[in-house]
């Protein structure tokens, strides 16, 4: 469920599979090297294209790429200060912008009651729609709030999965849409690399355990509160991964929604432990959900103490425990203080003119 992408110098791109079942390489950009070479000399054997031990990949379409592989680096602390002031900043804004619409939300609600109960008396009045168009609102109306919550973040995964396809935003791609603490863009990554999948069965997988969440964790925090965890997720994840990259002396960038699910999957296990899970290809054995999540925590930790480089174990430890966190304390911390944001945007908005009114 969690892939990591490292590359060497940005002359390619190798996406490996972390849901466990399968593991599949991916080259996804390719730059060719400007320059001239030496003509070897006679008595001198001509070199391999790749060096240190590098494959080279040949392809009638893209020039020679050698095999990315995991750099070792010193780096200062100092590059996590401003990741750090946009974590925090846009954790709160998510919070606060999240509470706001609540209030927005139930006060539309209220004030538009009875111009919904109007809306359907005179649809039932019109002609019928068409076949296609009534099977659609059935099955819309047919989910949960939880499911079609998410697939608005279904909708963006699948976007930025398809403009990696475009050629010409390849560039664009590897500097917003991927994170990485040596690269010049920190901030922005840390949260669009959130909804970034090259591999189709990457982001499948992903997407799976996010739907397969997504009626209990909506169900527990509501519609609003569950964005601003699950953007704070991916944002909180990637940091943790930043630092550990950093300390470690272990570069390299990384894509994928895994961190902000790790948190969706534990809050849900935390609050429910004893819930019977089960893996989709084995439905015949099911365990509990705080068994599941000892399980995950458990390998993340040997993961990254013993430094096995096909998960990016700090951004799934990262996104697990900021969700224990924030249903064992956060909640009670955040959201059950957001009275006085809200009584300040409700006293604002009435004294607006033209939005007049008492809600």
């Amino acid at each position: 469920m969690a892939w990591v992408c490292w590359t060497r110098r940005m002359q390619g791109l190798v996406c490996r599979n972390g849901s466990g079942i399968l593991g599949h390489k991916f080259i996804i950009y390719a730059q060719q090297r400007i320059g001239f070479r030496k003509a070897p000399k006679k008595n001198e054997a001509q070199r391999p294209e790749a060096e240190n031990g590098a494959e080279t990949y040949r392809s009638g379409v893209s020039p020679p790429v050698p095999e990315p592989v995991l750099y070792t680096t010193s780096m200062s602390f100092k590059r996590l200060f401003k990741p750090f002031l946009f974590t925090v900043g846009f954790t709160g804004c998510a919070f606060g912008s999240s509470a706001i619409w609540q209030y927005e939300s139930l006060k539309s609600r209220i004030q538009n009651y009875f111009d919904e109960l109007q809306t359907d008396w005179q649809e039932k009045l019109q002609p019928q729609k068409g076949d296609f168009r009534k099977q659609v609102n059935q099955w819309w109306n047919s989910l949960s709030e939880g499911q079609r919550t998410v697939t608005g973040i279904i909708a963006a995964n699948v976007a930025v999965f398809c403009l990696w396809r475009v050629p010409f935003m390849q560039h664009t791609m590897m500097r917003y849409f991927m994170s990485n603490p040596s690269s010049s863009t920190l901030c922005a990554p840390m949260l669009l690399s959130t909804f970034s999948h090259f591999s189709l069965l990457h982001m499948m997988a992903n997407m799976y355990v996010l739907w397969s969440f997504s009626s209990s964790i909506v169900s527990l925090l509501g519609r609003e509160q569950f964005l601003a965890v699950y953007l704070s997720a991916g944002v909180i994840s990637t940091f943790v991964s930043y630092f550990c990259k950093i300390a470690k002396g272990r570069i390299g960038p990384s894509l994928g929604a895994s961190g902000a699910i790790m948190t969706v999957l534990a809050a849900v296990c935390t609050k429910m432990p004893e819930a019977q899970l089960a893996i989709i290809l084995l439905p015949m054995f099911t365990f509990t959900a705080g068994n599941a999540l000892k399980a995950i925590l458990a390998l993340d930790t040997a993961g990254l103490i013993l430094g096995w480089k096909f998960f990016d174990h700090a951004a799934h430890l990262g996104g697990a425990l900021f969700g224990i966190w924030y249903m064992t304390y956060g909640y009670n911390i955040i959201w059950k203080n957001r009275e006085p944001l809200v009584k300040f945007w409700h006293e604002m908005r009435t004294k607006s003119p033209g939005k007049g009114g008492k809600f």
